[in-house]
């Protein structure tokens, strides 16, 4: 399956970066640079997406529509595409 969701991205005063998942409840990555914030993004959205369909009843949100989205000056917004395979291995 292929999930996308959008990540709110700003630049805290030290210059790292922080990133929010405006869907993803309780889902927020920091990093040094932005390549590294959009790395540990998808990956905080597998692990996010990963404990919510090991639930007996998963439950997953709608990604909001980038025109729903309404980011403060200084902050952009990303698309995290999330692969995420529903078996484990190859079955011969």
């Amino acid at each position: 399956m292929k999930f996308y969701y959008p990540v709110i991205i700003s630049r805290k005063q030290d210059g790292t970066f922080h990133g929010t998942f405006p869907d993803l409840e309780m889902c927020d990555v920091d990093a040094g640079s932005l390549n590294d914030l959009l790395f540990a993004a998808q990956e905080a959205a597998y692990s996010w997406i990963d404990v919510e369909m090991h639930e007996d009843e998963p439950i997953m949100p709608p990604a909001t529509d980038l025109e729903d989205l309404h980011p403060a000056e200084g902050e952009d917004v990303r698309m995290i595409l999330v692969n995420y395979r529903l078996t484990e291995g190859w079955d011969e």
